[in-house]
């Protein structure tokens, strides 16, 4: 799924002062200047290339074969065996995943499928895993985007405390369970996607670099990565990182030449200070989360869909004339 949070960080950087506002800056530019934006696949067969509907049926019959008779072999209660337009769309997710290379893809679709087995992924948001305190702090979904896609956000930097460490990371066995609630998270989401061409079949994940211990989240860091990367390909539609320190510079420019240019189109990097502005670009105010600047409670998901904000720009100099229906309300100036 290309996904990068936690992130794991080397123990020791040196932490250039002079250089600071150089790398922050190249990293920007990399990031989203440079990089074309990241569009989605809109899942229809008739827009695939010849060579890629090809690698489609391709899969398609090798699945069949490699079945062995089984009467339905079903991801995220989908048959991916019906022929379907719902089928289609997950097999593409991991024929995209290995550049339409077949047999590839069919080796990562059967891993998939037997770690599903494995992990008991499948009844997985049926569980109470117990990490109430974690709900709505350091993965949880919230709303969704401009566009309709899920929000997920994920914060980590409870974890400077020791006590709150040792608590959730303290041995094997706790760290196997944080790993299998960060999946039901992510499991919400995905059950929220349609699994349809031209549907919404992909979520947005905000990651939070606040305060993250480095070293200590290393192992969970890692573990976390490989799961989704290797079960849940092109599920991330976009990456936003906020409150990004000055080590994420560095670690982007050792790893950016061994990210495909499609994974970095994805990513969206916003500095300390620039986090409401930044997401307002892709989320409306009344779905993203107070602390972030905008309009939405943990409480105000009980109540059914938020309230529409309403939304505006005021030029440089201009008057305008604002009637404000409640006592709560967000403003932001535009230069232009």
């Amino acid at each position: 799924m290309d996904s990068f949070s936690p992130i794991s960080v080397p123990e020791s950087l040196p932490k250039p002062q002079t250089f600071k506002k150089s790398f922050v800056t190249s990293l920007m530019e990399a990031a989203t200047l440079k990089t074309p934006s990241f569009k989605e696949d809109t899942y229809f067969i008739s827009h695939l290339k010849p060579s890629e509907k090809k690698a489609l049926q391709e899969l398609k019959d090798k699945l069949q074969t490699s079945s062995n008779g089984a009467e339905s072999l079903s991801m995220w209660g989908n048959s991916l065996l019906s022929g379907d337009e719902k089928a289609d769309v997950i097999l593409l997710k991991f024929l995209r995943a290995r550049d339409f290379k077949v047999s590839d893809s069919l080796h990562m679709l059967e891993k998939c499928l037997s770690w599903r087995k494995e992990f008991n992924a499948d009844i997985i948001l049926e569980e109470d895993l117990g990490f109430k305190e974690l709900e709505g702090v350091v993965a949880y979904m919230n709303g969704y985007d401009r566009e309709g896609h899920p929000v997920c956000y994920n914060a980590y930097g409870v974890f400077k405390d020791k006590e709150m460490y040792e608590r959730i990371f303290g041995d094997e066995e706790k760290l196997k369970n944080f790993l299998r609630w960060r999946v039901q998270v992510l499991e919400r989401g995905i059950d929220q996607l349609h699994f349809k061409p031209g549907g919404i079949n992909s979520i947005i994940q905000v990651t939070d670099l606040k305060d993250m211990p480095k070293r200590e989240l290393r192992v969970a860091s890692n573990q976390i990565l490989s799961l989704f990367q290797d079960n849940y390909p092109e599920m991330v539609a976009r990456k936003i990182f906020i409150n990004v320190p000055w080590y994420f510079s560095v670690l982007y420019s050792m790893f950016s030449p061994f990210l495909t240019q499609r994974t970095k189109s994805k990513f969206v990097i916003s500095k300390e200070g620039n986090v409401a502005e930044t997401l307002y670009k892709f989320i409306r105010p009344e779905d993203i989360p107070v602390q972030y600047g905008g309009l939405s409670r943990p409480t105000d998901l009980q109540n059914g869909p938020p309230k529409p904000a309403s939304e505006f720009s005021v030029k440089g100099g201009e008057k305008v004339n604002i009637q404000i229906e409640g006592i709560e309300f967000i403003y932001r100036l535009v230069q232009q």
